[in-house]
């Protein structure tokens, strides 16, 4: 497996504090990973940092052989859910993917719909987006996230507001991305998906520094 994210001593100051502490971080390509640390502790930050959402105040960040702020503004190709999903509250679950679909016109109205099922919603449903629960919001996130097939995911506490049943189906789903080739990093402090078989390694971060790997 070749490198696919190579994070250089990357360091972002906010408001006088180290957020992210000298990161060095080499991620291979079809490998998932698991960043874990307590609330405030930096991985939401590296999943941006990685993304393209965080301006560095020092360091370098390549993914898929393109420096990001450099060759490229944003991590391309790449599902991202981080922190709460933002939706346009007065459309559908369905509206809202359709809309972002239309950007990239990458997938159909078919391939939303069995998206939107995937992740255990029904694409029907007429309800507003403002009417869902946290939990349905974080499925429509998820879905948003997995729509067009992205080469890398960046999922921020993606089994947050789940109940078990979503968790499973959400771990299901990534184990599906995961044999697909598809390279995947997940912020979260959920033992469901520490401990799971298909995570390869577990990388701990407090105080925007990384601790040893867990192979």
């Amino acid at each position: 497996m070749t490198a696919f994210i190579e994070c250089t001593n990357v360091y972002k100051k906010l408001k006088g504090n180290l957020v992210l502490n000298d990161i060095n971080l080499t991620i291979k390509k079809n490998e998932f990973v698991v960043l874990k640390g307590h609330n405030g502790s930096g991985k939401t930050m590296i999943l941006r940092a990685i993304a393209g959402l965080l301006k560095l105040t020092k360091g370098q960040i390549i993914v898929n052989n393109l420096v990001i702020g450099k060759d490229t503004d944003f991590s391309i190709n790449t599902g991202v859910l981080i922190e709460y999903p933002s939706f346009i509250p007065v459309y559908t679950g369905y509206q809202n993917l359709k809309f972002l679909a239309s950007i990239n016109k990458k997938v159909s109205d078919q391939e939303i719909r069995k998206m939107i099922e995937q992740v255990g919603l029904d694409p029907e449903d007429k309800r507003k987006v403002k009417r869902y629960s946290l939990g349905m919001k974080q499925r429509l996130g998820l879905a948003q996230a997995l729509m067009e097939s992205p080469s890398l995911l960046l999922l921020d506490e993606p089994t947050n507001a789940l109940d078990k049943k979503g968790i499973q189906l959400i771990t299901d789903l990534l184990k599906k991305e995961k044999e697909k080739g598809t390279t995947i990093v997940v912020a979260s402090h959920d033992e469901t998906l520490t401990e799971n078989n298909i995570v390869d390694r577990v990388i701990h971060i407090s105080n925007g520094r990384l601790g040893e790997d867990n192979e």
